[in-house]
């Protein structure tokens, strides 16, 4: 392979080269057709792939969501990801697509992070495992991947310009491992790096973290890529190791890196680094020869949507089960299915990663199956779970009276609407946005949409509308929302406006949509988002579900968050339930002393009503058969087996970042090594629920502990121990593995995570687990030194069902 990229490297004209390090639109990689060096294509990821819209070769269409980052983590099962991972390969280039990006594996820093969601764990060790395994399998298929967000990227205020002033060693103990552990065991085709600043300088252009430590320590070999928007300069992010800047076309290379070279404030010779990695990575996607020898892949299979729910039911995790209520198996009489997420599970969260599935299971309709003529299944919404209006649901957008889903959009070059347009196609709804110029390539734009909204209960409702640009809304042929562009604006969302309407259910509502961006707009975004809502809502819900609560034998409650509440571009602005779900919950259990209550949301939220329910079952965002996983586990098909991959902590002043969350332009990360548990620990601060947390339908016994008394430094050891399901249900257990460090130079944590397996295990049964501990396990980063040191000693070795449940001890002395 490298000779064959010298030799294309030496055909290569200064300008050639040069364009091959910038995109050539939102997606692609510039191809040089001269040479016969074909274009990739991207698309947007992690746990599904991003295909709602049309662009050039790339296709349009729904694909399977799975379960987000944080379900896969709480899935604790490495062998599933990769399962999984060779999925969204399939899917990937059945879409058309060469680049997935993802994993997104930046640590849960803090309970309000935006995209904690999409993220896997506070414990690096955990995201390395499970984000190596996502990769192998994504790449099994022959597409790449995209590691992200390198690195330190934790908050998503001020994201853009904000800067991490982190210490080296928490940068290398817990912000850097699990990239390490993905490079080394999975080689990602790209990285891509944040838009932070770290230590006051970007991403994009840190060399540290680039040069010295990706490309250097860790050898790495494949392409560095910004995230969109990401890179700042010219020469100082070239010399500091960025191979591409995203998206296309060139913003600050192009003629600028080529005149830079020519003036000698850059080296030929590190542009040339930069184009062999990026033909490296072409070269592995199999495209420099046919593109027929590229795999189809498949995309909405069965298979896939079975893998969905597997991931979904193994990362389902129960928080509580007082005197066992669930399952609810053998129950009769009435069960109250109460809260606005069991009709409308959310399955995703918002931002670059939303996804949109053929269908998505509903937790009510699953349950309704599976009770068949058991116990009758009674609901009532309660209350909503918003604060603002969310998104105008897909479902109430019709292309025609006879009920066709969608909208006719008519794409035009000028921004102004004319009569023929210069695309036109087929919209599923109205919350879109782009980078760049959008599907025409035009710096000016106008959209008109047309088609219907249809509600199914007559009423008062609220429309906003969020756009950059001008957009202005009709409704049976009635101006309602005019929101014209202010030119001082330059950042995302330009305008909101709202206004009420009066809308009939069942009839179809004539919608007419413009939308117009000039050339004058200096906003990055092209962008049009529609938020709608019944008018306030009213207290009988409320009364009536508390009621029904009050007459049934059992009432399970779902709350959780509405549609893009968790997302890319904001952080949650507390940590409690939105709107009256906290008092929803608190007024049901007060009345129905078997109530069970199931959280739909992506990170810890506050539980006032704990100890007044019985149960609690966290679903996470369990993807598009998330509702039949939810049932299944409920109704006893499926005992759950997930465990917490972050800590859920009592109240927000007790989190390890409270003081430093969010910061502003730089954000101190205090609290330096002692993230997530390992605050806790240090702090003997009881949380609402621990690290590793997770319950079972079974009860397991762990025994016979094979742990060795000695051993010398750098020896892999090899910890062994028996797990044994005393239930009578089949079910899996997640043993986890600690290392403490009884004596250091430098402080360290009470117990760190180094292993860990899951096991499923039949009633009666028992079976050995092994897990091995190398010298990373006992080593600590000494930033005096500038490397990981392993001290001999006594280390304790810690084996249990979460961090705060260890059921064997050993000691081990690295001589």
């Amino acid at each position: 392979m490298r000779d064959r990229i010298d030799k294309i490297v030496k055909q290569l004209t200064l300008q050639e080269k040069v364009s091959l390090l910038s995109g050539s639109d939102d997606w692609h990689t510039m191809p040089v057709e001269r040479l016969g060096i074909p274009s990739l294509i991207m698309t947007d990821g992690p746990h599904g792939v991003r295909s709602n819209f049309d662009y050039k070769d790339r296709k349009n269409g729904t694909s399977t969501a799975f379960p987000t980052g944080v379900s896969m983590a709480a899935s604790w099962n490495p062998d599933l990801i990769e399962r999984i991972g060779a999925a969204l390969g399939e899917e990937t280039r059945a879409m058309n697509c060469d680049i997935l990006l993802g994993p997104c594996v930046n640590i849960v820093r803090h309970p309000l992070g935006g995209r904690n969601f999409e993220s896997y764990s506070e414990d690096p060790y955990l995201a390395g495992k499970i984000g190596a395994s996502w990769v192998r399998g994504v790449q099994s298929r022959n597409a790449g991947t995209s590691l992200k967000h390198y690195a330190c990227n934790n908050q998503e205020i001020e994201r853009g310009r904000g800067s991490s002033v982190i210490d080296e060693r928490t940068l290398r103990e817990i912000y850097l491992p699990a990239f390490e552990t993905i490079i080394t065991e999975a080689d990602p085709w790209t990285v891509m790096c944040s838009y932070n600043r770290i230590n006051g300088t970007y991403a994009s252009e840190n060399s540290h973290i680039l040069r010295d430590i990706l490309k250097g320590e860790w050898e790495y070999e494949g392409v560095v890529i910004s995230d969109w928007g990401a890179n700042h300069t010219t020469v100082e992010s070239v010399k500091g190791g960025l191979d591409i800047e995203m998206p296309g076309p060139a913003r600050w290379y192009g003629q600028f890196l080529v005149e830079a070279v020519k003036n000698r404030q850059i080296d030929e010779a590190v542009i040339d680094e930069a184009v062999r990695r990026i033909l490296r990575m072409i070269v592995r996607s199999g495209k420099f020869e046919a593109t027929d020898q590229v795999p189809a892949g498949s995309v909405d299979t069965p298979e896939h949507q079975s893998l969905a729910l597997k991931l979904a039911e193994d990362a389902i995790t129960l928080l509580k089960n007082d005197n066992g209520l669930l399952p609810l198996t053998n129950k009769s009489g009435t069960i109250a299915v109460i809260g606005p997420n069991a009709a409308d599970l959310q399955i995703i969260g918002g931002g670059s990663s939303f996804v949109q599935p053929p269908f998505k299971t509903q937790p009510l309709e699953e349950i309704r199956n599976l009770a068949g003529n058991g116990p009758a299944i009674r609901y009532e919404q309660g209350c909503d779970n918003y604060v603002d209006p969310p998104v105008m649901p897909f479902e109430y957008f019709f292309k025609s009276r006879e009920g066709e889903p969608g909208l006719i959009a008519e794409y035009f070059k000028s921004d102004m609407l004319g009569d023929k347009p210069d695309r036109t196609q087929e919209e599923k709804g109205i919350n879109f946005w782009w980078w760049g110029q959008g599907p025409l390539d035009s710096n000016v734009y106008s959209l008109r949409l047309t088609g219907f909204i249809k509600v199914p209960d007559s009423g008062r409702y609220i429309l906003r509308v969020d756009n950059s640009g001008s957009a202005y809304v009709y409704i049976d042929d009635k101006p309602v929302i005019e929101n014209k562009r202010d030119a001082k604006i330059r950042e995302w969302p330009v305008r909101s406006r709202s206004e009420y309407i009066e809308l009939t259910a069942d009839t179809y509502h004539v919608l007419r949509v413009e939308f117009m961006k000039g050339r004058d707009d200096h906003v990055g975004r092209i962008g049009l988002r529609f938020a709608f809502a019944p008018e306030q809502e009213k207290d009988y819900r409320f009364r009536n579900a508390v009621e029904l609560a009050k007459k049934a034998d059992c009432a399970i409650v779902f709350a959780g968050m509405p549609r893009d509440f968790e997302s890319e571009g904001n952080d949650r602005p507390h940590m409690d339930l939105p709107n009256r779900q906290n008092a929803l919950i608190s007024s049901v259990a007060s009345v129905n002393k078997n109530t069970v209550v199931v959280l739909n949301c992506g990170s810890p939220v506050t539980m006032p009503w704990i100890d007044s329910v019985r149960a609690v079952l966290l679903a996470y965002y369990p993807g598009m058969m998330g509702g039949k996983a939810i049932a299944n586990i409920l109704m006893g098909n499926v005992s759950p087996s997930g465990k917490l991959p972050v800590t859920f902590p009592v109240r927000l002043p007790d989190t390890p970042a409270y003081i430093n969350f969010p910061g502003s332009r730089e954000v101190f990360y205090g609290e330096r090594i002692y993230v997530g548990y390992r605050y806790y620990d240090k702090r003997e601060i009881a949380p609402l629920f621990p690290f590793g947390h997770g319950l079972s339908y079974a009860e397991f016994e762990y025994g016979d502990p094979d742990i060795p008394l000695k051993a010398i430094p750098g020896e892999t050891i090899a910890v062994r121990f028996t797990i044994k399901n005393k239930g009578s249900i089949e079910a899996k257990e997640t043993a986890q593995v600690y290392v403490g460090d009884r004596q250091c130079a430098l402080d360290r944590p009470v117990r760190e995570l180094k292993g860990f397996g899951k096991v499923t295990l039949k009633p009666g049964e028992s079976k050995q687990l092994t897990v091995f501990l190398d010298k990373r396990a006992f080593s600590f980063y000494d930033p005096y030194k500038k490397a990981w040191v392993q001290e001999p000693g006594e280390f304790e070795i810690l084996i249990g069902s979460s961090s705060r449940d260890i059921r064997l001890k050993g000691t081990i002395v690295i001589e």
